[in-house]
């Protein structure tokens, strides 16, 4: 059982629930004092242990079976056994003349699962899995298509049909109609049976597959240090689940350092001041306070050279929105659009992925400057001099006016002008770059090639850097 567990959580891990070494702690201790005999207080112990965040819940409730239920048999019907009479010697006839029809082989895998209720053995189901490709599934979402192949493989549906005629042929032989219904009864309850066999082997293989995978993925701090461009797919579910991690870690430190901050540090000229009644000496300690939490602007490129970048930012800054004073947010591509309302009505990720779907990615259609230029038309009145303004862009404008007037406009309206871009300095000026023309206009420039350059960025914003 504690190597099971330990799979269980495994497992988990590589579904992308976030389970800690405390937390895996907990589920042992759990489970050893409610016991497994009660199946369902077994469960509710490990759920209640593991399961922090709702969007974990469908997949602890996908794998739990997988883990600690797939070794029983599936409940299937014997309904040759008990049968006697005239029944059973016209099933005899019928069946040896169907034998000659489909051949012995045929006959006896259908007798066997389903009028006699044999489950598929170990031998029959590495089979089935082999003819469908299951040992490359390695996603939930193939678990369907990996079913249809199996039973497909298995014939179970003209297995089925074979059956129906059978049926069919009894009653022409004069079989009762009670016992053709007994026999049409536990043929649906073993079809069933059988592919409910197969659903937990679909997915108890791709929940292996997972958990080898994960566990042969490279430590955490290599993937931070991956270029955005670089990722594969399960590199980014990876950091994606990561981001909620950091936007924790980056809050803590920002309600920290805000905390201190309300202290303030010794005003020295004040303090003189307010002391002049006692002759100069510091009675009365005045100090300097100043307000951490920034107003913010966030204008985001989602094209796709740069779209897990803007995902991933997105996402820190919205996590983080109880250390931000104000925030509106704006993505582009060819043209701006205002996506501040969607972060109001939505959680962080599930705003993010609505923008990245409102702005699919086209082919070299990106124009920074027009926007540039709605964003000075049409929200200007957003942007003051509490403002930090952040441009995450690879500053590529496909060779259209850059619209620099607009930058200067932006500059001298607001606190501050930070530009984040996804590409390596060396890069810049280069094809279609205008990044050298946007530079001298920015008061920081960051590389964020990656989300370890990414986090660091961001904390930047929260520390007054």
């Amino acid at each position: 059982m504690d190597r099971r567990m330990v799979d269980f959580v495994h497992a988990l891990r590589a579904a992308g629930v976030r389970v800690s070494l405390a937390e895996s702690e907990d589920a042992f201790r759990a489970a050893s004092q409610v016991g497994v005999a009660d199946r369902e207080e077994f469960r509710n112990a490990l759920r209640l242990t593991l399961v922090k965040e709702e969007h974990h819940i469908p997949p602890f409730d996908r794998l739990f079976p997988l883990y600690f239920g797939a070794d029983e048999p599936p409940a299937m019907d014997d309904a040759l056994g008990g049968m006697g009479g005239e029944d059973a010697e016209r099933l005899r006839e019928a069946l040896k003349k169907l034998a000659e029809m489909l051949g012995p082989e045929v006959l006896r895998r259908l007798l066997e699962h389903l009028l006699k209720g044999r489950p598929l053995s170990r031998q029959e189901m590495d089979a089935l899995g082999r003819e469908a490709g299951l040992p490359m599934a390695g996603r939930p979402s193939q678990a369907p298509w990996m079913e249809s192949r199996m039973k497909q493989a298995l014939g179970l549906d003209e297995m089925m049909q074979a059956l129906m005629e059978f049926l069919g042929e009894l009653a022409a032989r004069g079989m009762g109609q009670e016992a053709l219904e007994r026999l049409a009864e536990a043929a649906g309850i073993n079809r069933e049976a059988l592919e409910d066999q197969i659903r937990r082997e679909v997915g108890s293989a791709i929940a292996r597959r997972q958990r080898e995978d994960y566990e042969k993925q490279p430590p955490l701090d290599e993937v931070m240090d991956l270029p955005f461009r670089g990722l594969g797919e399960r590199e980014i579910d990876r950091l994606r689940e990561e981001v909620r991690r950091l936007a924790a870690r980056l809050r803590s430190r920002a309600a920290l350092r805000h905390r201190r901050s309300r202290k303030g540090r010794i005003d020295m000229r004040g303090t003189m001041r307010a002391n002049l009644r006692y002759g100069g000496v510091p009675l009365d300690l005045r100090r300097k306070r100043r307000v951490l939490k920034p107003k913010l602007v966030l204008l985001c490129d989602v094209s796709t050279s740069v779209r897990h970048c803007a995902e991933f930012m997105l996402t820190l800054i919205y996590e983080m929105q109880d250390q931000v004073a104000r925030a509106r947010s704006y993505a582009f591509i060819d043209r701006l659009v205002d996506i501040s309302h969607w972060f109001e009505e939505n959680r962080p990720r599930k705003a993010v992925a609505r923008v990245l779907r409102a702005l699919p990615p086209g082919s070299y259609n990106t124009d920074l400057g027009a926007s540039l230029a709605t964003l000075c038309r049409d929200h200007m009145g957003h942007i003051d001099r509490r403002t930090t303004v952040i441009v995450l862009g690879d500053g590529r404008n496909n060779f259209n006016d850059p619209r620099l007037d607009c930058i200067e406009a932006l500059k001298g309206r607001a606190r501050r002008l930070v530009w984040m871009n996804p590409e390596a300095p060396c890069l810049w000026g280069t094809g279609d770059s205008d990044m050298p023309a946007y530079a001298p206009h920015c008061d920081a420039l960051h590389e964020v090639g990656n989300l370890g350059q990414l986090a660091r960025a961001v904390e930047r914003l929260f520390d007054g850097r």
